[in-house]
Formats: C-alpha cells, sequence, structure tokens
C-alpha cells in the first residue's frame, strides 16, 4: 500500500510541474473558454495608455493601425418609377409600350475596421444601410466583396465578413487607460481621397444628449474626421484602437474639430453579440421617458430634477405589469441611480430579458420599490423603452 501511495505522490508531483511549465511558458496548448472570435487586445496595465511621454513622431502608430483599416463602397440599385399613364389602355393605344426606366445606382463610400484574422469587419450601420453591394479594399489594393453578418442600427454599428485569411487584425485597446487629452489618430477615407491618418486630443469622453444615435457614450475628439472617414478607427498613441469614427459637428460638412468615435468598449461588445447572435438583445420595460425641468419639478412637487419622469406607459408591458403609472418618477434600476431619461435607457437596455429587476419610484409624496420582469427591446429604431 505504501509503495502505490508514493507512486500516487509523485505522478501527481510530476502531472503538477507539466501543468505549470506549459502555462508559463506556452499558455496557448492549454484549452481555452468558448470565445466569439478571436480579437487581438493591448495590456490592461496603465503603461499601454500613457501618453505623457515625449514623443516627436506617431509613425509607428500609423504603421501598427494603418493595414488594419479598410475602404468601403457601397452601390445601391435604384429603379425609376414608372408613370400611372403607362398603365392606360388609351394612352398605350396611342403610343405604344414604354419600357421601364433605367436603373441607376447611388455610390457610397465609407471605411472600416479589420478586427479579426478570418475577415470580419466593424464599420458604422450607416455606411453600409440599404446598400446592394458591398466591397472592400484593403490597404494593400486588394479588393472583395463583402456580406453584412449583421447591424444595430441603435448603436449605428455593423459587422460585415469578406472570405479571405490571415488578415491584419487591429489591436484593441483599453478604455480605462484613455484620458482627456491624450493624443489619437483618425484613420479612414475621407472624401474618397485615399487612406489619411489625422492627428488630434480626446476632448471628452461620455459625450450623450447629441441625438445622433439612441445609444450614445461618445469620444470627442479634434482630430479632423470628414465624410469617408465613418466607420474608421480612432487609435491611440500606440496603434491601438480605441474608438470608431462615426459622426463630426459641422454647419457646412467639413470638420470644425468636433469628431465622435463610439469607444471600443461599446463597439466590442456590440460586435460580439452580432457575431454569435446575428443581432444585439436589449432590456425593455415599456416607458416613454421625459426630462424633469426646474419647472415640472416646481409643479409636481418634486424636491429636485434627478430622475426621469414617466410621461407613458405601453399597456400590456412589463412596465404595466409591474405597476409603474405615468406621472412617477423614474429614480434607480437596479440600484443605480437614474439622472435623467438617457441614463434610465441605457440602464434598462443593459438587462437582461426574463430577469426581475428593482425599481425605485417616487409616486406623489413616497418612495416605493417595484419588481420589474423585463422585456426585450423590440428591433425597431423608434421603440420606446
Amino acid at each position: 500500500m505504501y509503495r502505490l501511495w508514493l507512486i500516487f505522490a509523485q505522478t501527481v508531483t510530476v502531472a503538477l510541474a507539466i501543468i505549470f511549465t506549459v502555462s508559463t511558458l506556452k499558455p496557448e496548448w492549454l484549452p481555452q473558454g468558448p470565445r466569439v472570435v478571436a480579437l487581438h487586445e493591448a495590456s490592461r496595465s496603465g503603461e499601454d495608455g500613457d501618453n505623457s511621454g515625449p514623443v516627436s513622431s506617431y509613425r509607428e502608430a500609423a504603421r501598427a493601425a494603418l493595414p488594419s483599416v479598410v475602404h468601403i463602397y457601397t452601390t445601391q440599385e435604384i429603379r425609376q418609377q414608372r408613370h400611372p399613364l403607362f398603365d392606360d389602355p388609351i394612352f398605350r393605344h396611342f403610343f405604344g409600350e414604354r419600357p421601364e426606366g433605367p436603373s441607376q445606382r447611388n455610390a457610397g463610400l465609407g471605411s472600416g475596421v479589420i478586427v479579426s484574422e478570418n475577415g470580419y469587419i466593424l464599420t458604422n450601420y450607416h455606411v453600409v444601410e440599404a446598400a446592394d453591394d458591398i466591397q472592400v479594399a484593403l490597404n494593400d489594393g486588394k479588393t472583395y466583396k463583402a456580406k453584412v453578418v449583421g447591424s444595430d442600427p441603435e448603436s449605428d454599428l455593423a459587422v460585415l465578413q469578406i472570405k479571405a485569411g490571415k488578415l491584419p487584425a487591429i489591436t484593441f485597446g483599453q478604455m480605462d487607460n484613455l484620458r482627456v487629452g491624450d493624443v489619437v489618430l483618425a484613420i479612414g477615407n475621407p472624401f474618397g481621397v485615399g487612406q489619411t491618418v489625422t492627428m488630434g486630443i480626446v476632448s471628452a469622453l461620455g459625450r450623450s444628449h447629441l441625438g445622433i444615435n439612441t445609444f450614445e457614450n461618445f469620444i470627442q475628439t479634434d482630430a479632423a474626421i470628414n465624410p469617408g472617414n465613418s466607420g474608421g478607427a480612432l487609435v491611440d498613441a500606440h496603434g491601438n484602437l480605441v474608438g470608431i469614427n462615426t459622426a463630426i459637428y459641422s454647419r457646412t460638412g467639413g470638420n470644425h474639430g468636433i469628431g465622435f468615435a463610439i469607444p471600443v468598449s461599446s463597439a466590442r461588445s456590440i460586435m460580439e453579440q452580432i457575431i454569435q447572435n446575428g443581432a444585439v438583445t436589449r432590456g425593455w420595460i415599456g416607458v416613454e421617458a421625459q426630462e424633469i425641468t426646474a419647472e415640472l419639478a416646481e409643479s409636481f412637487g418634486l424636491p429636485d430634477t434627478d430622475g426621469a419622469l414617466i410621461a407613458g406607459v405601453v399597456r400590456g408591458s412589463p412596465a404595466d405589469s409591474a405597476g409603474i403609472r405615468p406621472g412617477d418618477v423614474l429614480l434607480a434600476v437596479g440600484g443605480k441611480a437614474v439622472s435623467d431619461p438617457q441614463v434610465m435607457l441605457d440602464l434598462i437596455a443593459a438587462l437582461t430579458p426574463n430577469e426581475n429587476a428593482r425599481f425605485r419610484v417616487r409616486r406623489e409624496r413616497n418612495i416605493i420599490e417595484l419588481d420589474v420582469r423585463i422585456g426585450k427591446r423590440p428591433a425597431l429604431r423608434d421603440a420606446r423603452d
């Protein structure tokens, strides 16, 4: 018995030593958990996001990121409408049959970012919206036909795929490392002139209430972003992806130093849902809310302007079933404070459908807690939350 125990102990010791050696020197040999798509990711240490050191050139960042940014060309077929007179028998008797008008094609352009070596490309939804044909041109000049894997109009993101392998996938940066004042580079195809790099800084983080998308949490930058840059990469001083260029604030269509990009953290989460499920799933309770102004707070006798005023409740919705009424003020969702309707929208959307969540509501002068079973947000762009 002692001999068997000794053999067992020695076997366990050797096995543990092998596992320790492999995990240290060759961790990729060990089985990994399921992943939607293999991505390159920057270190989480603060060093990769530190742009404070003196830099005379950003050519290394550009060199690292440029091959991963692609040009996207779309065409949309438009058929001329047939005039009703052509269907009139008397008109046809005198003038004969008239063929339908020739089809025309609208051409559009934008940019995209290669996110995996096996052909997945992240871009803006408005770049490929209603396109009949999508062509992707790589940095090396090769062109591929692309298909839409899925899209999310409410965040203005879409995922494409091309049949190609060993593509130069970009490295994803860490939003936790990004700060106002950090240097960033915008890469894309402005006005169709060809791949272009512009430099600026992070002007602000967490921009919302802009009316661009339903869900907004933008990086603001003064790096020049122009038409054609949409869907391109916003990278840090190391060439790591920190955002997807999406929109500009402009009265003329040109750049005025106010551009907006979707943070890589949001883009990655949405992208992985699209690749895995073909769509994005968000929570929904069926309410219509409005901001509480000082005048409304005074007329309703509210102590402050915090929260979201429930202006309407969809009949038969989760909110209706839970007892939420018009005139209630929503103060917290799942223990997180609601400061305005946009925050309410984001908090509810982040909840998992078919799960219960605790809502704190002010009704007249009372604070009540309600359990709401979360529903699935409708796919319509103007769906009420």
